[in-house]
């Protein structure tokens, strides 16, 4: 089926493929003639050269500025020729948008193990000061890259690119790009636009666009290493890469591999059910070993079984924090100028990602009758609730594995046409393969086993070691097996150049089209070996694009006047047809002003929007019907809930805008601040209220997703039919609770709006001095509002008066003197209000220190092409606020003062 639908498409990439190696072997006539590029307005030459420059220049806006000593980016290809993120037009900066660049020397400064750990460092990303970490099973094992925090469900509201194109998705539930795929090694610089982008990318760029940038050539053997420690954990990471550049062309091929071990809770005191020690609640579990007796509200704890204080544990202990994972990853690219006009590349890339998550240890509870020949009763009743846990038979924690695969091939081409017009093409084809597993304790086969009659087939609650091998055996026969395979195939053809020149310069204008095809088909198989449920679904789609874009520069350096030095316009828009939830077009404009040399006033308008994910739609396939019990409002009765995605969806959309300035009073010193504005509609979730409280079912706008007292044919029409998950049938749940109190639909529907506002802040400072230089940042956002309506149309509510922090700074402080350099880092994770918690009203401010040195050995006279590292993270050894929930802390997430020696050598 994949073979037969991938060849529908292969057409398209052929195309273009095609394209490439027919124009390397044909001549240009135009080419042996063709004028020196057209100059684009000095205010947009200078916004490149800002922008996409040196490492040197690149300056992420919570970060200093590199230094020499740092490596370099000797591949960056000249500005004129750069199409920068944002933009189609080559040598033109995106206008009236702000861009976070991170370079090459940033990401050796953050000592970044992981892409991932990498954009922890923008305040502007959801992980910001934490450590981001999948969940275990299918429900999100992959890293959400998250701008702005807007969310998306199975699918994502920022874009994350590699070298300009997609990436194919990951995971089971989802399908977002796994920034684990690219390791940093390998990383030019990474751009961040923290817009809408629509208009340019098409789908998902609502949060903002992240674009990875790859080395494009490479000559030489570079190598390097790094070891790092902390309490309880270690990490490695390594890499080669091997090249050759002979002038017009470059070939190299990389290698990084990295592994660390897991962090259980256990081994951080800030992690734990007990609040106690803080203020607040003790909500450790009674599972535990030595387990507990309960007769009516006393508890008898074993071993001894004397009325009084109960056993208890926290569930958190043996499960991890972070979870064991090693990575493999191999990335290669060809580069080859093939005449004066026409330049191409290939790009490939293979990762193989394995994890193992520690889970709770798996643990029990239910009445034992005297029935049980292990049964002991204390006085003289005749059964007992019991409460116990597993871990003498199978060990702390428990193991949920995960298997990441994917790999891409991209080949490109870049046809100077003449007269400053250039064609670009690119074919991109892409593959991932995830599994998951998680082993749970069979519900089933161990209320069978407290209720069995001989020691053959019952349990012994009392000491789980005594009972029989095979009944432990059944009771751990229990499993959630995923897996799942996307793919991605896109071709795409731009042309650009310059129309005619004004008096700021020349209008440059490009125009393109795209098509692109993806599929997800993923398979979930629960329950035991005897009796395994298995639960498939396969979607796929194509979109068809055309877009296109117009730079005017109105007044440059040869018209400027007072109070106008310079003036650029832009406009784009673009158009996708979605073969399943049809068209939308999306426009944008910005401006760029300078009232004087030293000023840049900036502004953009545009819409922008996310089509539901495979994943969401037909593609779901998470689609079930649950039950559970216990409710207080219901009675005791039973709740039913259908879950799953929705063919109804439609895309999520939003309208941004930003004005913003950046100043340079002095050369050595850089200010910037924007205020962006988006209202997002529209959105994909789950209205999940209906466990809370009854007041729910009273609002007019939950009537659509509920019925009280449902009969089994209502259930059946309100879920199409779909399979029991957690018991055998509706008939069994019937016969043995009686009718349910409701049935609740908790499909994923568009049914939200959001309105949030900000600023985001950047002061920069890169002086040389006598001994080398200093440099210093402090940039960071401030969230005016967040509010979110259950409804395009409902109430709001303010997000930022209960649970959500306002303000993310990194702060930093560099100097290089010889061959030595230096920073310090500070992060802030703002403190916020809780509400509706007696023992809480306030998380409070998480912030970190970090350290980094390097040492240049050939600077210093030791060793040619050769460095040295330190790296000092969470210096002071902060632990993450208290939280009175979950497992004790919240705000960010750390794994300790954590100590890192690296090596890097060239040759």
């Amino acid at each position: 089926m994949l073979v037969k639908t991938f060849a529908n498409h292969r057409v398209v990439l052929g195309t273009v493929s095609g394209l490439a190696l027919f124009l390397g072997g044909m001549e240009v006539a135009s080419a042996q003639t063709t004028t020196p590029q057209t100059a684009t307005s000095p205010a947009s030459t200078e916004a490149v050269q800002d922008q996409v420059g040196s490492d040197q220049q690149a300056t992420p806006p919570a970060a200093a500025e590199p230094t020499g000593q740092l490596p370099g980016n000797a591949d960056q290809a000249a500005s004129a020729d750069v199409v920068v993120t944002g933009t189609l037009l080559r040598g033109v900066a995106p206008v009236g948008t702000n861009v976070v660049s991170i370079s090459t020397a940033d990401v050796v400064a953050t000592g970044a193990q992981s892409s991932n750990d990498l954009l922890a460092t923008i305040p502007q990303i959801s992980n910001f000061n934490a450590v981001p970490t999948g969940g275990a099973g299918f429900g999100q094992p992959i890293v959400q890259t998250n701008l702005r925090n807007l969310g998306a469900s199975g699918g994502t509201t920022t874009l994350t690119l590699l070298n300009g194109h997609r990436v194919v998705g990951s995971g089971i539930l989802q399908t977002y790009v796994d920034p684990q795929i690219i390791p940093p090694g390998i990383i030019s610089r990474v751009e961040v636009i923290p817009d809408g982008g629509s208009s340019i990318y098409g789908s998902d760029a609502i949060g903002g666009v992240i674009n990875f940038i790859t080395r494009k050539r490479f000559d030489g053997i570079e190598a390097t290493g790094r070891y790092g420690f902390a309490d309880g954990y270690r990490t490695l990471d390594t890499s080669v890469t091997v090249g050759k550049d002979w002038g017009s062309g470059s070939l190299f091929l990389s290698y990084a591999y990295a592994w660390h071990n897991e962090i259980q809770g256990i081994e951080r005191d800030y992690v734990t059910q007990d609040y106690r020690a803080n203020g607040g609640s003790d909500n450790r579990s009674f599972n535990c070993n030595p387990g507990n007796i309960r007769l009516g509200t006393t508890y008898y704890p074993l071993p001894g079984r004397v009325a009084g204080t109960p056993n208890r544990c926290s569930t958190t202990d043996y499960a991890t924090i972070y979870p064991r994972e090693n990575r493999h990853t191999v990335f290669a690219t060809l580069d080859q100028q093939l005449n004066d006009a026409i330049s191409t590349n290939i790009t490939g890339y293979y990762s193989r990602r394995k994890t193992t998550t520690l889970q709770a240890t798996l643990a029990g509870s239910g009445t034992i009758t005297n029935a049980n020949p292990y049964f002991r009763p204390i006085g003289t009743e005749t059964r007992q609730f019991v409460t116990f846990d597993f871990s003498p038979v199978f060990g702390q924690g428990t193991q949920s594995p995960a298997r990441f695969d994917s790999w891409g091939i991209t080949p490109t081409f870049d046809a100077n046409l003449g007269g400053g017009w250039h064609l670009r093409g690119l074919a991109n084809y892409g593959h991932s393969y995830n599994n998951t597993i998680e082993y749970l304790a069979n519900a089933g086969n161990l209320a069978g086993a407290l209720a069995g009659t001989t020691t053959a087939t019952a349990l012994n609650p009392y000491d789980v070691s005594s009972t029989n091998a095979a009944v432990l055996a059944a009771i751990r026969d229990y499993s959630n097996y995923s897996v799942a395979k996307q793919d991605l195939a896109e071709g795409r053809l731009v042309v650009d150049g310059s129309l005619f020149s004004l008096g700021g310069g020349d209008v440059r204008v490009a125009i393109g089209g795209e098509h692109h095809w993806e599929r997800i088909a993923a398979n979930i198989r629960n329950g035991s070996s005897v009796t395994p449920f298995r639960n498939g679904s396969a979607a796929d789609r194509d979109v068809s694009s055309v877009f296109g874009e117009i730079f005017v520069p109105v007044v440059g350096a040869s018209n400027a006047m007072g109070g106008i030095r310079a003036l650029d316009l832009t406009g784009s828009v673009r158009y996708d047809h979605y073969s399943d939830v049809g068209g939308t077009t999306n426009p944008k404009v910005g401006f760029n002003y300078k009232p004087i040399d030293q000023i840049t006033i900036r502004g953009n308008w545009g819409t922008s929007f996310h089509a539901p994910s495979l994943a969401d739609t037909v593609g779901a396939v998470d689609a079930r019907i649950s039950a559970t019990q216990g409710i207080g409002y219901a009675g005791g009765r039973s709740i039913i809930w259908i879950s799953g995605g929705s063919s109804t969806l439609k895309p999520e959309t939003a309208t941004t805008w930003s004005l913003g300035a950046d100043v340079r009073p002095v050369p050595a010193v850089t200010l910037s601040a924007t205020y962006y504005n988006i209202d997002f509609t529209d959105i994909i979730s789950v209205n999940s209220g209906g466990f809370g409280t009854p007041a729910w079912y009273n609002d007019p706008l939950n009537a659509p997703f509920f019925i009280r007292d449902p009969t089994i044919a209502q259930v059946n029409g309100f879920s199409g039919g779909l399979r029991p998950d957690n018991f055998p049938s509706l008939d069994f749940l019937y016969n043995q609770f009686g009718t349910p109190y409701a049935v609740l639909d908790l499909r994923r529907y568009n049914r939200g709006r959001l309105k949030q506002d900000g600023i985001d802040f950047n002061a920069v400072l890169n002086r040389p001095t006598d001994f080398g230089s200093i440099n210093a940042s402090f940039g960071g956002t401030y969230t005016l509002h967040r509010k979110s309506s259950p409804s395009n149309n409902g109430v709001y509510t303010e997000l930022l008066d209960n649970g959500a922090s306002r303000f993310n700074f990194l702060a930093t402080l560099g100097a290089e003197v010889g061959p030595i350099t230096g920073r310090a880092q500070l992060a802030h994770s703002g403190g916020y209000p809780i509400l509706f918690d007696a023992t809480q009203s306030r998380v409070k401010a998480f912030d970190t220190v970090d350290l980094f040195f390097s040492l240049n050995l050939e600077k210093a006279g030791l060793m040619e092409g050769t460095s040295l590292t330190l790296n000092i993270d969470n210096l002071f050894d902060e632990n993450p606020p208290f939280r009175n929930a979950a497992s004790g802390y919240a705000n960010g997430s750390t794994l300790g003062r954590l100590f890192a020696l690296g090596l890097r050598t060239k040759f």
